[in-house]
């Protein structure tokens, strides 16, 4: 299975969530490289409570990726934390890839997810997810909120959870723990992080003329968690994983800071 870059920018800004009783609302941004080369610029700003979390992100493409692969996508999610859970109650995706719309809306009944808009339709370029496959589902932003929120307060990445992003369904596993430094390297942030592995494999949903071993093949990828100044919870402040054009990419934290310093700006 290779990672679409919407997909990869999903993960990346879900991984930003952790739990914060009333915290400040917290912005970062993050560049990511491939092949030597900047090609994503990430921005998120969350919003997490000991109740309920919302988190937005926004990419775009940046150098020469944004002549191959042009595009920008904006996404939000807000939820609610239930017996230890993510329980996300909406979900949205808009943006624009290769000069073609790109929608995706859920909401979520008796925790189950609902498709309320998809464009294109998923008939036209792969598989349908069956309903049983979506039951007990969450989006990817939610999973991985979760993941982070257990990080915060365990001090460890243990965490698995069910997947469903409206279009694909798939499996994400976290373990790991170790602590390491990350050495200085431009702007990006360094210091002492917390490196989580993590797994996603692909169970339903595939493209319709990829081959279905190809796509099913489970992917790895690898995130350091770190409070990026005194008094921030830990988010990630380096990642790297597969991506579909550009091999591995690093997605690296060059500025984090709350959102009421930013807004002074």
């Amino acid at each position: 299975m290779k990672i679409s870059a919407p997909a990869v920018l999903s993960f990346l800004g879900a991984l930003l969530a952790v739990e914060s009783a009333r915290a400040q609302p917290i912005r970062a941004v993050y560049d990511v490289y491939a092949a030597g080369m900047t090609v994503l610029q990430l921005e998120a700003v969350f919003d997490l409570s000991a109740t309920g979390y919302r988190v937005e992100t926004q990419l775009r493409t940046r150098g020469i990726a944004s002549t191959i692969v042009p595009g920008q996508q904006v996404a939000q999610v807000v939820g609610a934390w239930q017996a230890g859970q993510a329980r996300p109650s909406s979900y949205r995706s808009h943006g624009t890839w290769r000069g073609r719309e790109r929608v995706v809306v859920l909401a979520w009944e008796a925790g189950n997810p609902v498709v309320q808009a998809l464009v294109p339709p998923d008939e036209e370029e792969r598989e349908v997810v069956p309903a049983d496959a979506r039951r007990g589902t969450i989006d990817a932003l939610s999973a991985l909120a979760l993941l982070s929120r257990t990080v915060a307060g365990s001090g460890g990445c243990q965490g698995q959870a069910p997947v469903f992003d409206g279009r694909r369904r798939s499996d994400f596993a976290s373990q790991g723990g170790a602590l390491e430094i990350i050495r200085p390297w431009g702007e990006a942030w360094h210091g002492q992080a917390l490196r989580c592995s993590f797994i996603g494999r692909q169970v339903a949903g595939f493209l319709r003329d990829q081959p279905r071993g190809e796509a099913a093949r489970p992917q790895q990828g690898t995130a350091w968690m770190a409070a990026p100044f005194p008094g921030a919870p830990p988010i990630p402040v380096r990642i790297e994983m597969p991506s579909r054009w550009f091999g591995t990419a690093t997605a690296v934290l060059l500025r984090a800071e709350s959102s009421a310093v930013a807004q002074r700006r």
